[in-house]
C-alpha cells in the first residue's frame, strides 16, 4: 500500500511496523523451516573466522555419527542454508551428516572483508568446517554453489573427499560468457537480485526447466521474501 506512494514519508515507528508486517509471512515460514530442520537432525551455528573479520551461518548436525560421512551442501546464488535444500534435507540426512552454510552475504553470514571471489566463499567454508574440527567431507554445489566447491576441492584436495556440481557452468571460458550474455540481453543484475514480484518470477521461469512454483504464490509473500532474503546481496554486488 505505501509503495504506490513513493513520495509520502512515514514516520519511523510506522516504518518499522510497515516492514515488520511485510516480513511476516516469510518469518512464519522461516519458523516452521527451523522446526522442520530441528526434525532432520540439524540445528544453527555461528562460527567466527579471519579474527572475527567474517561470521559463517550453518546447519550442522546435533548429533554427528561417526559411521555416517560427512556431506556439505552449499546453495546458489539468492539461496540460503534453509530454503534451497528444503526438499532433499530429510533424506540425505538420514545416510550423511549434513553441513550447509550460509555463503557471504547470503543469509546470514557476513563480513567486513570486500572480498566477493567464489574463492573467497570456498576458503570461508573450508575454514568453517575446519572450526567444527570436521576433517573429511564431500561437497555438494549447485549453480553460484558449484562455482565455490569446485574451488574448494582445488584448495583442500586432502580434505575434499567427493565433489558433485549441479547445473554450474564452471567450464565457460570469457568468450562463451560474453555471447551468452550478449544474447541474453539484459542486466543480470536485475534478474539475479529482484526487487519485484514480478523480477522475482522472471528469475524463476529462467531457472527452472518444469515447475514454476512462483507463480502460486502471492506478491505479498514475494514481497516478504525479497525483503527478508535479498537484503544482504547489495552488499555483495555493491563493491
Amino acid at each position: 500500500m505505501f509503495s504506490t506512494f513513493p513520495s509520502l514519508r512515514l514516520p519511523r515507528r510506522l516504518q518499522s511496523l510497515y516492514g515488520g508486517i511485510k516480513r511476516l509471512p516469510v518469518n512464519s515460514s522461516e519458523a516452521l523451516l527451523s522446526l522442520y530442520f530441528s526434525y532432520c537432525n540439524l540445528s544453527p551455528c555461528t562460527v567466527d573466522l579471519d579474527d572475527r573479520e567474517t561470521t559463517m551461518h550453518m546447519l550442522v548436525p546435533n548429533h554427528h555419527r561417526c559411521d555416517k560421512p560427512n556431506l556439505v551442501l552449499v546453495h546458489g546464488y539468492g539461496g540460503n542454508s534453509k530454503w534451497q535444500f528444503v526438499l532433499q534435507v530429510a533424506q540425505l540426512s538420514r545416510d550423511f551428516n549434513i553441513y550447509i552454510p550460509d555463503l557471504v552475504f547470503f543469509g546470514k553470514s557476513y563480513s567486513t572483508s570486500s572480498e566477493r571471489t567464489d574463492t573467497f566463499q570456498a576458503k570461508c567454508v573450508c575454514d568453517g568446517m575446519k572450526k567444527l574440527g570436521v576433517e573429511k567431507y564431500s561437497v555438494y554445489g549447485i549453480s553460484y554453489g558449484g562455482f565455490v566447491v569446485y574451488r574448494m576441492a582445488e584448495m583442500a584436495e586432502k580434505t575434499v573427499e567427493k565433489v558433485v556440481v549441479v547445473n554450474s557452468a564452471i567450464v565457460f571460458t570469457e568468450d562463451k560468457k560474453s555471447e551468452y550474455l550478449k544474447k541474453f540481453g539484459r542486466n543480470v543484475v536485475d534478474v539475479l537480485v529482484p526487487e519485484k514480484p514480478e523480477e522475482y518470477r522472471t528469475l524463476c521461469r529462467m531457472s527452472m526447466y518444469k515447475f514454476d512454483v512462483s507463480k502460486w504464490i502471492p506478491d505479498f509473500f514475494l514481497r516478504g521474501f525479497i525483503a527478508v532474503s535479498c537484503a544482504n546481496l547489495n552488499k555483495f554486488t555493491n563493491l
